[in-house]
């Protein structure tokens, strides 16, 4: 579903609940080949680029991931102890390249 195009009642009727181990594996699909690769969309200015190409601040704490083109941040990576914690901020799409919006 497309944050722009809101579901109709049928779609809506067709929809499973379920809880979030469901998309388990499709974010396995999605984030195991080369995350530089993937396409990022900036929610503000409506730029894409693979992650490659966006500009990252990074020090020890954590790793900002900002749009190229207007410099808002896309994402954050932060380190902690355990396993890194993502926060996602103007991001509005991560997909892989080769691979059109539907």
């Amino acid at each position: 579903m497309d944050a722009g195009h809101p579901r109709t009642d049928r779609q809506a009727a067709h929809a499973a609940l379920v809880d979030g181990n469901a998309v388990a594996g499709i974010l396995a699909d999605l984030l195991a080949g080369d995350a530089t690769a993937l396409v990022a969309t900036c929610g503000e200015c409506g730029a894409e680029g693979v992650l490659a190409e966006a500009s990252v601040e990074m020090d020890a704490q954590a790793a900002l991931v900002r749009c190229r083109h207007c410099t808002h941040t896309l994402f954050t990576v932060i380190r902690t102890d355990a396993l890194p914690i993502l926060r996602v901020g103007a991001l509005t799409e991560l997909r892989p390249r080769g691979h059109s919006r539907r």
